[in-house]
């Protein structure tokens, strides 16, 4: 292909994207085909000559298409939602069209400053005080991953790296029941181990960590001879949204020096409203490393998850690495690999100077309003039908409900909305109980789109009950 090609069928594309978002509503949200399906459809051998570009993206089409579930359906309200607003789309095809590895300054430098400024708008919007700094990763998963392993270093006085973790005893880290899988897999890989990652059980409205029982826990482990290293905290647990409260947890990890971590890798985008801050976030600047992903609620394509830092220091201690070929010369700059385990980095901060530059904080923040004021307003219809229950209230948008029945109920109705195709939900399991979740967080749903949830509930209920 040469380069005049390429212009061509970009523009191709950039047309066919434009339909595709314009008539997801026309699609089942959830891909209906079967198990081997489409790799089926596959050539077995990987052709010898080259094939026309047309011919590719009709197989696109006939193959590739039916295989798809439609995160950007506005009808999407499963999981958590990975948005791609139309600017972040734009972004991403000159990031793309580019290909630099913007691993170190010298590498791409406008990669590494717009990356400073952009985590330093985000800084500002979240209200977070000046010391803090950060930078964009690819997951929250990677971000977690990177405080726990600091943990570590920090508890063997950063030996861990050069001698290994023979003798160092067990390193305690703990954190809320309700917290994601990444917590338990940062325990695995950094060789801390599953058995050492202790979970204290929530309590009230929000079934945040009881401070008591993490205290309980932190003295126990001391008198048993463990380390206690960090606490991971919450804030929008993905099983039903639970969230620490923050003050009682940094008074404990200041009072036994751990390294404190939260978790806001969803409902970290809902901080750049005031209002929705001052209720779930007091005392977050206590807190040594803090995630979110831009790349969910707050429109920017996946994926970009952003880590603060409130002193750098600890994590460069544990990850910087710099061999000769690595090394910059001159003043003093920042390359951001060595904050990060991977060394390879894209010019992920493009997206979010073009999101942010378009919508502004008032655009974004009216959006996520909107998705928690719909949340309760569905949530109240749900709770008006015959025989459901609400599970779990509204913790921003996300909330869980029960039909009438057992659990296998609740699995078989979640699995006819889903073959359905009008709406995606998924099950889940809080309190013993199996529950379905509901959240709104897709960057084009409109309150149409979430009140047709109730009524599609109701249709496919009467059809299977």
């Amino acid at each position: 292909m040469n380069w005049d090609d390429f212009a061509n069928w970009s523009k191709h594309i950039a047309d066919w994207g434009a339909q595709y978002h314009k008539t997801l509503r026309d699609r089942p949200v959830r891909a209906q085909t079967q198990p081997g399906e489409i790799s089926a459809q596959l050539a077995p051998v990987p052709p010898t000559k080259g094939e026309d570009m047309s011919v590719i993206l009709k197989d696109f089409e006939d193959i590739v298409m039916p295989g798809m579930t439609h995160w950007q359906h506005p009808r999407f309200f499963a999981y958590f939602p990975a948005n791609a607003a139309p600017p972040s789309i734009l972004a991403e095809q000159l990031v793309n069209t580019m290909a630099a590895q913007c691993m170190l300054w010298q590498t791409s430098p406008a990669a590494t400053e717009v990356e400073g400024v952009m985590i330093d708008w985000l800084r500002q919007a979240l209200g977070l005080p000046q010391p803090y700094t950060g930078v964009i990763q690819d997951s929250a998963s990677s971000a977690t991953l990177s405080a726990v392993l600091t943990m570590r270093e920090r508890a063997t006085g950063f030996t861990g790296n050069r001698d290994g973790l023979n003798g160092k005893g067990n390193l305690r880290i703990y954190c809320s029941d309700q917290v994601h899988s990444s917590i338990d897999r940062a325990c695995w890989v950094s060789g801390i181990g599953q058995e050492n990652l202790v979970k204290i059980p929530g309590v009230g409205a929000r079934y945040g960590m009881d401070s008591r029982a993490l205290e309980a826990a932190i003295k126990d482990d001391i008198a048993a001879g463990h380390t206690p290293a960090g606490v991971v905290a919450i804030t929008g647990g993905t099983g039903v949204g639970a969230c620490d409260t923050l003050g009682p947890v940094l008074e404990l990890a200041r009072q036994y020096d751990l390294y404190t971590h939260l978790d806001a890798a969803w409902a970290g985008s809902a901080m750049i409203c005031p209002e929705i801050r001052d209720d779930f976030w007091e005392d977050v600047d206590g807190f040594d490393s803090i995630v979110f992903n831009p790349h969910k609620w707050l429109g920017a394509q996946f994926d970009c998850s952003v880590q603060f830092l409130r002193d750098a220091g600890p994590q460069l201690d544990t990850l910087k690495i710099e061999p000769e070929y690595l090394k910059t010369t001159g003043e003093a700059l920042t390359n951001y690999s060595e904050w990060t385990i991977p060394l390879g980095r894209r010019f992920r901060a493009l997206k979010l100077w073009f999101l942010i530059r378009s919508y502004g904080l008032e655009g974004l923040q009216e959006r996520i309003r909107n998705h928690v004021a719909w949340a309760e307003e569905l949530c109240g219809k749900i709770s008006a039908m015959d025989g459901f229950e609400i599970a779990t209230d509204p913790i921003l948008s996300l909330f869980s409900f029960r039909c009438p029945g057992d659990d296998a109920a609740q699995q078989r109705l979640v699995d006819a909305l889903n073959a359905d195709g009008r709406i995606y939900l998924t099950q889940g399991a809080f309190g013993g109980r199996k529950i379905i979740r509901v959240q709104v967080g897709q960057f084009d749903t409109t309150r149409d789109d979430v009140m047709a949830v109730c009524a599609v509930i109701q249709d496919v209920w009467g059809q299977i009950k």
